[in-house]
């Protein structure tokens, strides 16, 4: 070989290990690197939802209206009980990075093997108490029975396939936490792509229904668990991953809970309170309760700005707390928010303009596109108060701070957006209206996301974050 032709070969391999590598966010312009490392997390963001999203469209088209109306009604249920995987993503992904940050490989080699240990502990508890939880629950919020032999098959599946669910879920988190957002991006694209697949042979030729796009969902993530699995494996230039890190250890696996736990109880509050809301509801009938399921694909969608830059300020803020930096933190918390309003204005924007069309995508019928465009009108510009609350949050958590963040988000949910909604409805009862004006529901909403803008940009201004860093 040539020394130009060894030039050649070093610099496309230290091409590949910048795209494909961890990225350094203790050093460069800040929002820069904000901005490279949401991207490509965004871009992974939209393939997943477009696990939900297709789901949604093949089954509103091919099945019908009633069987996307028990897809949407199962999905509170799915994120209740779902919310161990997120809290120990959310742990993983904070010690990571900031143990990336402070280059401790023997106490990141901990973290990630414990990561493994934790997963596969709440993969079994969620495949037992999920599988017995489903119908109970969709009895409890009146489903209505025209849907309810459907939405219990469909959680049956995914829940007895939980384990590539979670597992994508928290290896994810940790190559998150190490900067790599690039590898995620990709094998979540051909997961995508194989649940699309999936999706029109289980219901277009094997006619599975509701099941169909339950099972092809199960084989897409446990695929894409896999790939970054596999990725982890090949990364030993910054961890090892042998078996005497792959064991319970007290000191990182109670680390890797108590940084997580808050997390995954927020998102139990929030998803007691949808099922709460759902209740609501689904007394307005099955035409709404499909509409409602519309809003929330487009809605899916709409929050991946914000929901990709809050995860990439959680990385930016832990890798630099790890590195002592605090004045790097506040400088890129300022520039990462900023982007965030910023791109949430344009989807604002693009909602409003071209809203229709999505809603189209998932229905024929006429009167519940009308339907659900109204009340996706209500609650779009909500999205620029998200990117404030998910940014600021972002930083905190980042740091270390994980309670703050919860507290806010449980006061937000349980206080606000749940009295809000019934209070509306009640108070918007009629003889033509028995159950109130269906809109309060999304209004209740809005109210409840700029309420919480303002409460989290209070916290993050206080700094009691400053003082939470493990590393210390």
């Amino acid at each position: 070989m040539t020394s130009k032709c060894k030039e050649w070969r070093i610099k496309e391999m230290e091409l590949v290990k910048k795209l494909f590598g961890p990225v350094d966010m203790t050093e460069g312009t800040p929002w820069q690197k904000i901005a490279l490392f949401t991207v490509p997390m965004l871009l992974g963001n939209i393939a997943q939802q477009l696990y939900n999203a297709v789901d949604s469209v093949v089954v509103g088209n091919y099945v019908g209206d009633n069987a996307l109306a028990a897809v949407g009604s199962a999905g509170p249920i799915l994120n209740l009980l779902i919310v161990l995987f997120v809290g120990i993503s959310m742990g993983a992904s904070i010690m990571v990075s900031q143990y990336f940050g402070a280059r401790n490989r023997e106490a990141l080699s901990h973290t990630v093997g414990n990561c493994i240990v934790l997963t596969v502990i709440a993969s079994a508890i969620v495949m037992v108490a999920g599988t017995a939880a489903a119908r109970p629950l969709l009895c409890l919020l009146n489903t209505p029975d025209s849907i309810l032999d459907w939405c219990t098959s469909y959680l049956h599946i995914l829940f007895l396939g939980c384990i590539g669910m979670a597992f994508y879920n928290i290896l994810s988190g940790v190559l998150r936490g190490l900067g790599d957002s690039v590898s995620a991006l990709i094998y979540l694209v051909v997961a995508s792509v194989l649940n699309i697949i999936l999706d029109l042979v289980f219901v277009l030729m094997f006619q599975m229904g509701v099941m169909g796009v339950a099972l092809a969902t199960v084989i897409a993530q446990t695929i894409s668990a896999l790939l970054c699995f596999w990725k982890l494996m090949r990364m030993r230039d910054l961890f090892d991953l042998k078996w005497r890190y792959i064991r319970w250890h007290k000191k990182y696996a109670g680390k890797i809970v108590q940084l997580g736990l808050p997390s995954g109880v927020t998102q139990a509050i929030i998803s007691m309170s949808m099922i709460i809301v759902q209740s609501l509801t689904n007394s307005f009938g099955e035409q709404f309760i499909a509409a409602n399921v519309i809003v929330q694909r487009v809605d899916g969608f709409a929050m991946l700005p914000n929901f990709s830059f809050g995860t990439a300020m959680t990385t930016y803020a832990g890798q630099n707390v790890g590195a002592g930096d605090y004045k790097r933190v506040s400088k890129g918390a300022k520039q990462g928010t900023l982007l965030a309003v910023g791109s949430s204005a344009v989807i604002t924007g693009l909602i409003l303009l071209f809203g229709k069309g999505l809603m189209g995508i998932f229905t024929n019928t006429a009167s519940l596109v009308d339907l659900s465009m109204r009340m996706m009108c209500i609650l779009a510009p909500g999205y620029i108060a998200m990117a404030v609350i998910q940014s600021f949050s972002g930083v905190m958590r980042g740091a270390g701070d994980t309670m703050t963040p919860m507290w806010i988000s449980i006061f937000q949910t349980l206080f606000l957006r749940v009295p809000l909604a019934y209070g509306m409805c009640y108070a918007t009862r009629t003889e033509t209206l028995p159950n109130g004006r269906c809109e309060c529901l999304y209004l209740s909403l809005l109210l409840a996301w700029i309420i919480g803008a303002i409460i989290t940009s209070v916290f993050y201004v206080k700094g009691r974050w400053r003082k939470k860093s493990i590393t210390k």
